[in-house]
């Protein structure tokens, strides 16, 4: 595995054994310091219920109502009035509020009134790649948005392989060194990045090689962002769900997809409400039940249709979706 994450930073951390490790963490409870970090139990937090009294708690990907052109303020208030539990905004739009002069204060606020949280959020920094100069200001990228983030009380982060082009694909153990680095840049903030994959992305497009970069990386914390879209774009079986905890799973990006177009030609606009596709949801969340985890559904779609319709609309009829795809699973 090389050692160079970027120019000038060290990761001799990466060298240490489990046993260390465990060490390490043991000394740090005895002394009475392990809980000082937010990102030493951000992952490993239960996730609390949602209002509505399900284990689940629902989420809004911004993705849903991006073409209605909201402003962040906006899609906050779509999400409170839908009645969701929590969102996941994107960084792009979130850092343009800032630029415009948009308080973050206030924002919380926002979110605080509707009884919402930040469970997690999309960034696309540059972690990962090969160029060591690139590499390092994905770095840089990624420690303004998680302490963005973690001003309006933002949880998690996905790290997906943002800017690795296909002609220089990343080493999974590369990967795991790099996702281990931007790991411990998140102790700073108590924001946590989640390994997330890409359906058919030459280096990190199956569940496998996320899951073998997360265990991979070493820390305590790694976890992974699932998506049933990706999975089924990346041609992973949903059984290997069942070898992952309720630490791995934190958070999964809710969506269905058709029959048609094929799985070699589907893209992110052919997702659909759940339940109105193909998906096995009804297996899903027979394994989520299977190994003790309750993730946070995070309704992400990027239909174009959906966009025509009053946000609202399109918001309500994903939460009512993803409600009724978690009742019917408890009947089976």
């Amino acid at each position: 595995m090389p050692l160079s994450i970027f120019p000038g930073m060290k990761a001799n951390k990466q060298t240490e054994t489990g046993s260390n490790l465990l060490n390490r963490r043991q000394a740090l409870t005895t002394l009475g310091i392990a809980g000082t970090s937010a990102a030493l139990t951000a992952c490993a937090t239960p996730q609390r219920t949602s209002a509505s009294g399900s284990a689940f708690r629902y989420c809004l990907n911004m993705s849903t109502i991006r073409g209605q052109d909201l402003s962040v303020p906006e899609e906050i208030d779509v999400a409170g009035k839908a009645g969701y539990d929590a969102i996941e905004p994107w960084l792009g739009k979130l850092n343009d509020y800032v630029k415009s002069g948009g308080s973050l204060p206030d924002l919380r606020k926002q979110i605080e009134d509707y009884g919402m949280t930040v469970e997690s959020a999309i960034g696309f920094a540059s972690w990962a790649v090969n160029d060591a100069e690139k590499r390092k200001k994905g770095f840089d990228d990624a420690a303004r948005d998680m302490d963005l983030l973690a001003k309006i009380g933002g949880k998690r982060i996905a790290a997906p392989p943002a800017g690795v082009p296909g002609n220089d694909p990343v080493e999974p153990d590369a990967a795991a060194e790099r996702y281990r680095a931007l790991l411990e840049l998140g102790e700073e903030t108590g924001v946590v990045p989640q390994i997330e994959m890409w359906g058919g992305h030459p280096s990190i497009g199956k569940v496998s090689t996320a899951i073998y970069i997360a265990i991979r990386a070493g820390h305590p914390q790694a976890c992974f962002l699932g998506d049933v879209y990706h999975t089924y774009k990346g041609g992973s079986d949903f059984n290997g769900l069942r070898l992952l905890s309720a630490q791995a799973l934190q958070v999964i990006h809710m969506n269905d997809y058709p029959a048609d177009p094929p799985q070699d030609k589907i893209r992110d606009e052919h997702r659909v409400y759940p339940g109105d596709g193909i998906a096995p949801l009804n297996d899903i969340f027979g394994i989520f039940k299977s190994v003790g985890a309750t993730p946070v559904l995070s309704l992400e779609l990027f239909n174009r249709d959906y966009w025509k319709l009053d946000p609202l609309v399109t918001a309500t009829t994903g939460l009512q979706k993803m409600k009724a795809s978690v009742a019917a699973a408890a009947t089976v």
